[in-house]
């Protein structure tokens, strides 16, 4: 009878062991993030061990678009995303009424004007051809970048989102056609420049810091962020990836990985 007793008591204990131990398994938290390959998913690769000692599993989901990872946040097949700057965030919400927030800025990368054939902005010749992004916030910026060169003027009445029904002046009668943003490196054979967003710059090979004929200054607005649907903006595991995404030891990761080309914002 003894030994009975012992056997079921044997056998509950190795249930509970089994249990316990599938329950741990279960436990790690599944968070993922989408995100544009450099310098973004290079990041979050090293944010995926700061949450593994915090039972969290990073999954990192690589786009090539500014658009399928806000609807994928939107509809739920994400947790979060890392990719773009808060005037593209703002905008996108606005166009697509979804409610998208930032829980975190990361860094900066500088926008900058690019060419295979020119060494010296100055060397636009009438009537040249400049590609720039075709959404309206980086098209914008591209407008920006091109007047803080003096190549064209704006109406300042267009603020931080000009178009190009905004350009009052254009003394080289620069050709200005927009293109999917993601293309734009893949244009410079056939442009005779191009605006870059800086994650496509790195990604195509090109340093911000070292190539641009124009680049902007330090102050720039345009941080990216985390960015997650705002009925999740106080999920306890993604507040500990903006913790991650802010910790000294990615800022010390960019700092050392990216020679001045992509910038920490915190």
């Amino acid at each position: 009878m003894k030994q009975a007793i012992r056997l079921v008591t044997s056998l509950i204990l190795l249930a509970s062991l089994v249990l316990g131990l599938s329950g741990l398994g279960f436990a790690q938290a599944v968070v993922r993030v989408g995100a544009t390959p450099v310098p973004h998913a290079e990041i979050l690769e090293h944010v995926v061990p700061i949450l593994e000692k915090q039972g969290i599993k990073l999954e990192i989901v690589e786009f090539n678009d500014y658009v399928l990872p806000n609807l994928a946040v939107h509809e739920g097949e994400l947790e979060a995303n890392f990719f773009q700057h808060i005037p593209y965030l703002e905008n996108f919400n606005r166009d697509h009424r979804i409610n998208l927030v930032s829980i975190a800025g990361v860094h900066v990368e500088p926008f900058g004007l690019y060419s295979n054939t020119l060494n010296n902005v100055e060397d636009l010749k009438l009537g040249a051809t400049i590609a720039i992004p075709n959404d309206a916030t980086n098209g914008g910026r591209a407008l920006l970048l091109l007047q803080q060169a003096g190549l064209i003027k704006l109406d300042p009445k267009a603020g931080n989102a000009p178009t190009v029904f905004d350009i009052t002046e254009n003394k080289l009668n620069l050709r200005i056609v927009e293109l999917e943003a993601a293309q734009l490196p893949r244009s410079l054979s056939d442009v005779t420049a191009a605006c870059i967003n800086g994650n496509y710059a790195i990604a195509a090979g090109l340093n911000p810091i070292k190539d641009a004929l124009v680049i902007e200054g330090k102050d720039s607005p345009y941080v990216n962020v985390l960015a997650v649907d705002a009925k999740n903006a106080n999920n306890a595991n993604l507040l500990k990836l903006a913790e991650a995404l802010n910790s000294e030891a990615i800022r010390q990761f960019i700092l050392e990985t990216y020679d001045g080309s992509v910038v920490p914002a915190f």
